[in-house]
């Protein structure tokens, strides 16, 4: 059979090498192209991957196969469909909920208990760093009262101005 002058196996390899190129495309400038939250089966990644399975079935099918034109196209429609629900429901949902990032802001980091890297002298500055959960943060710190804290000290981040911690000396509540 023959759609547009080319040979099906033909039309087959031109769409895969077409949606192949798009799909690589799409990877690197997808987010210039993100339609948002839509219809998910329109998702770009969804339908170009469903172009690429489709025709690479295809392709493979009119290669190896006697099967008219027609059932190939269904053949490879069917499972390009298939592999492109299983792409869908355990590969992109997935990654789309999983998104995070480690930033933070100054404002979060109130009520965190760091510990004292560099001592902090009264109406003076002092270092601190914050474990969380993207990495070790280190800030300048002063005393909320205007206390000393000496080195390796815990202390309770009070508020955030200007990029400075108040904070003061912390002793964790124990339960006897």
């Amino acid at each position: 059979m023959e759609v547009f002058g080319l040979p099906m196996e033909q039309l087959y390899m031109y769409i895969l090498i077409f949606s192949g190129a798009l799909t690589v495309l799409y990877v690197f400038f997808g987010d210039v192209a993100d339609a948002g939250e839509g219809v998910p089966f329109l998702n770009p990644a969804v339908l170009l991957a469903f172009f690429t399975l489709l025709s690479a079935g295809g392709y493979l099918l009119e290669a190896a196969t006697d099967w008219s034109s027609a059932a190939i196209l269904l053949a490879a429609a069917a499972g390009a469909f298939f592999l492109d629900l299983l792409l869908y429901f355990f590969v992109l949902v997935p990654l789309a909920s999983a998104e995070s990032s480690i930033a933070y802001t100054d404002e979060s980091l109130a009520g965190q208990v760091a510990k004292v890297i560099t001592p902090i002298p009264v109406d003076g500055y002092g270092e601190v760093v914050i474990e969380t959960y993207g990495g070790i943060i280190s800030k300048r710190a002063t005393g909320y009262d205007n206390e000393a804290i000496e080195h390796g000290k815990s202390v309770l981040i009070i508020e955030v101005a200007d990029g400075t911690l108040y904070v003061r000396d912390y002793e964790p509540m124990s339960i006897k």
